[in-house]
């Protein structure tokens, strides 16, 4: 790393897929700056070389102070949680603080910022066949509000684009596995769920997964190939539930859950989740707007970013297999 490397400042640092699009910065020879908030738990970024600074998605000073002299932006931070008592602060987060990022941005003359949306802003295929960027998809159709606000936010994103010439290229990356899932993600705390034996049955639906690294990989594929104002999926392998949740339990020694329900009958279990949750301040173990979005099979092609970027993604059995023996490593379960 020289004086004229390029600097990058990447929001969501501390995070999952942050950590890791840190991590690959870094090799690539980039100075690292993190946007973190004070508090902010750093296990992730423990013994990296890059620099902290204070600032929030809400606090436009702080980030104007953060990017200045930066190159890159990589805006990944994001309020992911499938349900929220009050959904205002995420949209807080997710709309209004990514407008506030890239009017910085725009202010200070950053070459090239890679914004990571989420493939819950695009349409799906009602026959369950994978989708790509040109499916279709509206505001009517974003279950929930993590899905709501993404879809504002990456509108937002393109307005820029289209309005002032923001260099933005968008990613939207499937459902990421691996370690260092901290938090953990929904996703993760489903695997860790499996892991421990805790999940007897399941229901009918399917999901994209794709390993960290990959999509910390597509990040930098984004920047250095990307075309300005397109969005680029960074999947991996579309999987039944039932086939994620039997890997989960062979890597953990563990028998598949064997029992499939049907998803209108746990409508009313879900609600009443819900307001346990409300009462104990503690997440949900099941949703109903993950419960409505079950109903659909979330498969996506990833054909544009292999053919355009160059990525390449690995099977996912090692993402898998990485984040059980990162949970079992950490802690999170035996």
């Amino acid at each position: 790393m020289t004086d004229s490397s390029p600097t990058a400042l990447v929001t969501g640092a501390t995070g999952f897929v942050g950590s890791a699009v840190v991590r690959r910065l870094l090799a690539a020879g980039f100075r690292v700056r993190a946007l973190l908030r004070p508090g902010s738990d750093r296990r992730n970024i423990a013994g990296l070389a890059l620099e902290e600074r204070m600032g929030a998605l809400e606090d436009g000073d702080s980030l104007e102070a953060a990017l200045a002299g930066c190159t890159h932006l990589f805006h990944v931070a994001a309020d992911y949680r499938l349900w929220v008592p009050d959904p205002a602060p995420m949209f807080r987060a997710n709309v209004e603080g990514t407008r506030l990022l890239m009017e910085a941005a725009l202010a200070l003359g950053v070459e090239r910022v890679v914004y990571t949306s989420s493939v819950a802003t695009l349409g799906l295929h009602s026959d369950g066949t994978p989708a790509d960027e040109t499916v279709p998809s509206g505001i009517a159709e974003m279950i929930g509000p993590y899905k709501q606000s993404k879809f504002r936010a990456e509108e937002e994103v393109k307005r820029l684009v289209r309005e002032r010439g923001l260099p933005a290229v968008i990613v939207n990356p499937s459902t990421p596995v691996g370690p260092r899932d901290i938090k953990p993600t929904p996703t993760g705390r489903m695997i860790l769920e499996a892991a421990r034996g805790r999940m007897p049955a399941f229901v009918d639906t399917g999901l994209n997964l794709v390993h960290v690294d990959d999509v910390a990989a597509g990040h930098l594929l984004a920047a250095e190939k990307g075309r300005v104002g397109e969005r680029y999926i960074l999947g991996g392998e579309n999987l039944p539930l039932a086939a994620i949740l039997a890997e989960v339990a062979m890597l953990s020694k563990r028998r598949p859950p064997r029992l499939r329900l049907p998803i209108a009958p746990l409508m009313p279990l879900a609600f009443l989740a819900e307001e346990m949750a409300r009462a104990t301040g503690k997440e949900p173990f099941m949703t109903r707007d993950g419960l409505r979005m079950a109903r659909k099979k979330m498969y996506f092609s990833s054909a544009k970013a292999k053919a355009e970027l160059g990525y390449a993604p690995r099977p996912v059995r090692e993402g898998l297999a990485e984040a059980v023996a990162w949970f079992r490593q950490a802690g999170y379960c035996p």
